[in-house]
């Protein structure tokens, strides 16, 4: 049952140190400020999971958080590498850490037979591909009816799924608008699931029926984070912040330039600088 908490106690309740852990969005919607908090209280030993890694895992990974990243892509959006993922994986530094690649449909599966309480998913896919030679967990299966061979991956069942929403109500339930993606599987497929909003409304009235939303008894924590998507967008609020994606590429290039942003814009600030990063882009 969804209890509302500060962003800081919403993190430390649910997130433990060797959890699985998906952070989910889809272009938009990303839950930068529940990661940021999750560096700032320093839980490592992570298996994080994300159908599109980008410079939010880039941060974790670059803080040491990170132990294997289990994933479809990789890279930060419409500019190029997660350069500190690939230091990771090239140098081992902080650490070294594993990868599992999947395709994105591999993984919207896995987090849907995770939700339905499956122990796999079973689809067509991965003809033809090179990933079944480097990816053991991908597999094959034989339909029982009509002797076609099927792909087969383990279901994602995250520890804790984190997403970032519009809005929640007064009761709990949470409202998710614009590109969905994965979070409604991510979510319904963890053990224990954290949102960040935008804003907390009485109720939904009003609203079409056909709306995503997940309800109240899904969802165990809700923290109130104005702009806790930036620099991605959430659609109805503010837009994509280009220029932070674009400025990432330099600052994470460098070990020493990447510890000093991490240290000014996460390390010593909360999540109440989302509100003012988010000013000029509505």
């Amino acid at each position: 049952m969804a209890k509302f908490l500060s962003l800081a106690d919403a993190v430390r309740q649910n997130l433990h140190t060797g959890d699985t852990v998906a952070f989910e969005g889809f272009t938009h919607l990303i839950p930068h400020a529940a990661a940021h908090e999750a560096i700032r209280q320093g839980i490592a030993d992570l298996t994080l999971l994300r159908m599109t890694p980008d410079i939010v895992y880039d941060q974790m990974i670059g803080m040491g958080l990170a132990k294997k990243v289990i994933f479809s892509y990789a890279g930060n959006p419409g500019v190029g590498l997660l350069r500190r993922m690939r230091d990771a994986i090239e140098n081992g530094y902080p650490r070294a850490i594993e990868t599992v690649e999947h395709s994105h449909s591999a993984m919207a599966q896995a987090y849907e037979a995770g939700a339905s309480g499956l122990p796999l998913a079973v689809f067509r896919g991965y003809k033809g591909a090179g990933l079944p030679a480097v990816n053991p967990d991908i597999r094959t299966v034989t339909c029982p009816f009509t002797g076609e061979e099927l792909a087969a991956v383990p279901a994602h069942r995250p520890d804790v799924t984190f997403i970032h929403a519009q809005k929640a109500s007064a009761k709990g339930d949470v409202l998710v608008e614009g590109i969905v993606g994965v979070q409604k599987e991510a979510a319904l497929a963890a053990k224990r699931v954290v949102v960040t909003v935008e804003e907390v409304v009485p109720d939904f009235k009003g609203l079409h029926p056909n709306l995503c939303i997940l309800p109240h008894w899904t969802i165990d924590a809700i923290a109130v984070v104005p702009g806790g998507a930036h620099p991605s967008y959430a659609h109805g609020y503010y837009v994509r912040d280009n220029a932070a994606y674009l400025d990432w590429d330099g600052i994470s290039a460098d070990r020493d330039a990447f510890a000093a942003w991490m240290k000014a814009n996460v390390l010593e600030v909360g999540p109440e600088v989302f509100a003012s990063r988010v000013e000029g882009l509505k």
